[in-house]
């Protein structure tokens, strides 16, 4: 995805029959149309340009992080959750497992005066 236009929608918590979240406030309404980059983080290592020139179909590279462990979760960059992979009607999807604390959620967040 290059940007947000081609971005998949979110049902709505109370399509699954879920008590409404914070978001649905009226103080956040203002806030709710801000578009942000939600990304999925399954490990990452580190290569030479070399290495990565020699990839090739069927490479296999070998990642940070073991195939039990939760995968994180980021907006903008920031870890706000940690989850698994599941699967929607074909399609892959993200259960959240557990949210980050405000301190980790809020460490990525530049703030400006």
């Amino acid at each position: 995805m290059s940007d947000m236009t081609e971005a998949p929608k979110i049902e709505s918590a109370a399509a699954f029959g879920q008590a409404a979240r914070p978001s649905d406030n009226r103080q956040f309404r203002l806030l709710s149309d801000i578009p942000v980059r939600l990304s999925v983080e399954v490990g990452s290592t580190s290569l030479k340009l070399a290495e990565v020139m020699d990839l090739a179909e069927g490479s296999i590279v070998e990642l940070d992080r073991q195939a039990d462990e939760l995968l994180d979760i980021m907006v903008n960059g920031a870890l706000i959750a940690k989850g698994e992979v599941v699967t929607v009607n074909g399609r892959y999807g993200i259960r959240i497992v557990e949210v980050a604390n405000t301190e980790t959620r809020m460490a990525g967040v530049e703030r400006r005066t």
